[in-house]
C-alpha cells in the first residue's frame, strides 16, 4: 500500500490541508494520506503550539468522514526535536508492507536541501508536490528527479496562523474548518 505522509503542526488542521490530502488521495496513485501530527518542529516555536493531544484530536476528528485520509501520532513517541528521516525510518521498521512517500508544499521542496538527510529522504521516497504561492525557485536537481512528482493541486491561501489570529480578533472562521474541528474549537475555546 502506498502512504503519503502530510506532515504538519495542524494548529489548527483547516480545509486548504483537507483539500489537499483528499486531492493527493484522489488523484495520485497514493492509496492513503496520514496527517503526521508534528509535536515540535525544528523551524517552529514550540509556544505557539497547542497541546499535541488536541491537535491530533482536531485532525482525527476532520478525517472521520474520509476513507482514505488518517490521523497519526506516530511522532509523539519519536525524541523530540524530531527530523522528518528519524520518522521514515521508524514507519518502515513498523510497517514493511507500506511504502512511504511525503506530501510537501512547493515552499518546502525550496529549502528541502536544508533537511537533515534530504539525500537518504529523497533516495528512498518519493515526494509529491502541491503547489504554493511563493518567492525563490525550485533547485533544478528536484525538478529532474524521477522521484519528485508535482501533482496539479488547488492552490490554498489558507493558513493556521491566520486561522488563529482571525479566531483572537473574534471573527467568523467557521467555513476554513471543518465542522467537527470547529466545535472542538469553539467547545475548548482555544486560541482566543
Amino acid at each position: 500500500m502506498k502512504i503519503g505522509l502530510y506532515f504538519g503542526t495542524f494548529n489548527p488542521i483547516h480545509i486548504g490541508h483537507l483539500t489537499i490530502a483528499n486531492h493527493m488521495a484522489e488523484y495520485s496513485d497514493l492509496d492513503q494520506v496520514w496527517f503526521v501530527v508534528t509535536p515540535h518542529s525544528p523551524f517552529k516555536k514550540k509556544s505557539t503550539l497547542l497541546d499535541n493531544h488536541h491537535r491530533y484530536q482536531m485532525v482525527d476528528r476532520a478525517v472521520e468522514d474520509y476513507t482514505k485520509l488518517r490521523a497519526s501520532d506516530i511522532e509523539f513517541n519519536l525524541p523530540q526535536p524530531n527530523y522528518t528521516i528519524n520518522t521514515l525510518v521508524y514507519l518502515e521498521e513498523k510497517y514493511t508492507d507500506y511504502e512511504f512517500s511525503l506530501i510537501m508544499g512547493e515552499d518546502n521542496l525550496k529549502s528541502f536541501h536544508k533537511w537533515k538527510n534530504y539525500e537518504l529522504i529523497l533516495k528512498n521516497h518519493h515526494i509529491y508536490v502541491y503547489p504554493r504561492v511563493s518567492e525563490g525557485s525550485i533547485d533544478t536537481q528536484f525538478h529532474t528527479n524521477g522521484k519528485v512528482h508535482f501533482i496539479d493541486a488547488p492552490i490554498m491561501q489558507l493558513s493556521s496562523t491566520f486561522i488563529r489570529k482571525s479566531i483572537k480578533e473574534d471573527k467568523n472562521i467557521r467555513p476554513m474548518l471543518p465542522e467537527h474541528v470547529w466545535e472542538y474549537v469553539d467547545e475548548m475555546n482555544f486560541y482566543r
